[in-house]
């Protein structure tokens, strides 16, 4: 991949990425999503377990901005074709907490108590499911978008997993700490400021930086999913021969963009290697027949995809 791409025309139209209350705020005349309950869903991968943690839910109307490249008339028609509503998506925001052992590791974060209305319920479901922010031993972000990393500080400024080691993709890291890509796009200020906001506040010795291919733990692998940002990465737990994949952002609500895969939602920074990178993964995934969960999919944030026409359809656990 020529990062380059991503100081071009593909991230010019990606302003939102900020995650203003534009993008975020659930719309009152639209209702207010139901959280899952129980706010959590484990799977076991081996000897190796594995619990997806909701956040909370935003609902947003759903206009021309969100889907880039097809009109709304045909968005609305594949959400009418699945029973679903057709005037506001929908976005869970859901962590991943991977348990090997005695080692707790937390797949991206949500926001702590500094996001929008709806959100901040990933402590609540974290200890519904026996688990405290205190005993997590490492926090691992797949990109730097302010849902998957502002949850790793309080707005009082204090760390939410004080003994946590937090692990980024060097890529990632490499770009949004890049004066020079920061000013060659300027609508995207709020997110590097950001980035950088949240990364100062992560102790020296606990900030570690990992390459695509690495091994985070025994049976946590990382590999690079560029596109929705230039360095994101999804993981896979593999153990006793069974294996799941945390896939982040590769896809934003699936009964869109599993179904849609050449789709692009407003939040992709470079829109044709995100296709590139959806299809490639999802080809994987119907391949392996492998588990799956994703930040933003419907609850339980966990399930199979299938080949549905020119795309895929995400099924979700019972």
């Amino acid at each position: 991949m020529d990062r380059r791409h991503f100081l071009g025309a593909g991230i010019a139209g990606v302003s939102a990425l900020t995650f203003t209350s534009v993008f975020s705020q659930a719309a009152p005349s639209l209702g207010t999503p139901a959280w899952p309950e129980p706010g959590f869903r484990r799977l076991k991968v081996g000897s190796i377990e594995v619990i997806a943690i909701n956040d909370g839910i935003t609902r947003r109307p759903l206009g021309e901005e969100f889907v880039r490249n097809a009109p709304l008339e045909q968005v609305k028609a594949l959400l009418a074709a699945q029973n679903l509503p057709t005037d506001h998506v929908d976005i869970p925001y859901t962590p991943h907490l991977v348990v090997i052992g005695n080692t707790r590791l937390l797949i991206d974060t949500g926001f702590a108590d500094n996001g929008p209305p709806n959100t901040g319920k990933l402590r609540a479901n974290m200890l519904a499911a026996g688990h405290r922010p205190e005993d997590i031993d490492h926090v691992v972000l797949s990109h730097f978008h302010g849902d998957h990393i502002n949850g790793l500080v309080a707005k009082d400024g204090s760390l939410v997993f004080p003994k946590a080691k937090v692990h980024v993709p060097a890529a990632e890291y490499a770009f949004w700490m890049d004066d020079a890509k920061m000013a060659a796009v300027p609508a995207l200020k709020g997110a590097f400021d950001n980035a950088r906001r949240v990364m100062s506040k992560i102790p020296a010795d606990r900030l570690v930086k990992f390459e695509a291919g690495a091994e985070l733990a025994p049976g946590l692998s990382a590999m690079a999913a560029p596109g929705h940002t230039p360095g994101m990465s999804v993981f896979t737990v593999r153990s006793q021969g069974q294996s799941f994949m945390y896939v982040a952002d590769v896809t934003n609500v699936p009964s869109l963009f599993a179904r849609s895969p050449d789709w692009a939602v407003a939040f992709d920074m470079d829109a044709e290697i995100a296709r590139q990178t959806r299809r490639h993964i999802f080809d994987m995934l119907v391949k392996e027949k492998m588990p799956m969960g994703g930040f933003h999919f419907p609850a339980p944030a966990m399930g199979t995809l299938e080949v549905a026409g020119n795309g895929y359809q995400f099924q979700a656990l019972a």
